[in-house]
């Protein structure tokens, strides 16, 4: 298993892949939060609002219309809040268990299966802080969300329901999204290399590869989908209708989803699923691939190749000695002065220091007191 350079971060480190995901989630659930306002309605069991057939975008238009220019956007606040921190956990996570794999060799292992155990990982995290993010997204999401402001909709969770509310899909959101990460990670990598095989930065390939995985995870993992966003929501209506107080446990949510609505249940807004995720997914990747890009790029001049000599000595070896085989400086040139980056191993500093000194020209010439020296005594 082998890793080009571009993808082992070199250069950026976790602090840079953090910064790089939490930009990247945070673009991708912006740019599609109404999308996702509409899927939350579509999946619901039992809406008040009965949503329009005529598509996805007409249904965003309605709400508009119908509730407010800013409807679609409500709980988007409490997503930015929480996707900065999640994502960066997330790609940091991801990109450091995947080069602790590669580094480590395990020939007995797949590519794919490195970057799915990865990935899982990385579910781990994400979902830790965006499953509190994501019970009071979808509850301001409703129809018949009264809150506003998401910190009064998560006192109004925490006073009536208790702080495990806002962990109550915890386990149905890892059920979901650890094969969804798993699929999404591995035919993301596998699609990459196939529209990318020399594996550059290529905003195309980035865009179409994170479009088809997202679409393919999303298809595969809807049914568990439909489940977290009933646990979110806990419809007023249906509950009432169930005469029960509350729906508890993946358990309990596939069986609720299939008495109400059947197998078609599980299906319900598939089409909004992939019509967010996918893009969504693009926009993610594409955004996390530009900055790990931007970070990993700088100017590096040649005083700064060698700090020390065991740097000279690792790059001889592996550009087969490459500075021998360079053509011989003119005497007195102006790169007399890298002699001393090429014979010492002393620091940065002190070698600038070393070269101001050795570039002074003395105001005269060394003299002897006495050029008088005794004999050499021989037996």
């Amino acid at each position: 298993m082998e890793e080009d350079e571009y993808e082992r971060l070199e250069g950026v480190g976790v602090a840079g892949s953090m910064l790089a995901g939490a930009f990247a989630g945070t673009a991708e659930h912006i740019v599609m939060y109404p999308i996702d306002s509409v899927k939350t309605r579509m999946q619901a069991l039992k809406c008040e609002k009965k949503l329009n057939q005529g598509g996805i975008f007409k249904n965003v238009v309605t709400m508009m219309k119908e509730e407010g220019m800013m409807r679609p956007m409500r709980g988007a606040t409490v997503v930015m809040t929480g996707a900065g921190p999640a994502h960066a956990l997330y790609f940091a996570s991801y990109e450091h268990v995947k080069k602790v794999l590669f580094a480590k060799k395990v020939s007995y292992l797949p590519e794919s299966a490195v970057q799915a155990s990865a990935g899982a990982v990385a579910t781990l995290f994400h979902d830790a802080v965006m499953t509190p993010a994501e019970a009071v997204k979808q509850r301001m999401q409703m129809c018949c969300s009264k809150h506003r402001r998401w910190t009064a909709c998560a006192k109004s969770i925490y006073s009536e329901e208790g702080p495990r509310a806002f962990f109550r899909a915890y386990s149905t959101q890892l059920t979901m999204n650890v094969p969804y990460q798993m699929c999404q990670f591995v035919v993301y990598e596998r699609c990459k290399k196939i529209f990318n095989p020399e594996g550059s930065y290529n905003p195309k390939a980035h865009l179409l590869s994170g479009a088809i995985a997202g679409a393919f995870a999303a298809s595969v993992t809807n049914p568990l989908d439909v489940c977290k966003t009933l646990l979110n929501t806990q419809e007023p209506q249906l509950l009432r209708e169930l005469n029960t107080p509350r729906i508890v446990g993946m358990s309990q949510a596939l069986s609720t989803v299939y008495r109400v609505a059947g197998v078609q249940g599980y299906f319900k807004g598939l089409s909004a699923r992939i019509l967010f995720q996918a893009p969504s997914t693009a926009i993610c990747w594409a955004t996390y691939e530009f900055m790990k890009n931007v970070l990993i790029i700088a100017p590096i001049s040649v005083d700064d190749k060698f700090d020390t000599l065991a740097d000279l000595t690792s790059t001889n070896h592996h550009g087969n000695h490459a500075t021998s085989a360079a053509p011989e400086k003119g005497k007195g040139g102006k790169d007399d002065h890298k002699l001393l980056d090429m014979i010492t191993d002393i620091p940065r500093p002190s070698l600038k220091a070393l070269e101001e000194a050795w570039s002074e020209k003395p105001e005269a010439p060394l003299k002897y007191s006495d050029t008088n020296f005794p004999p050499i005594r021989t037996k």
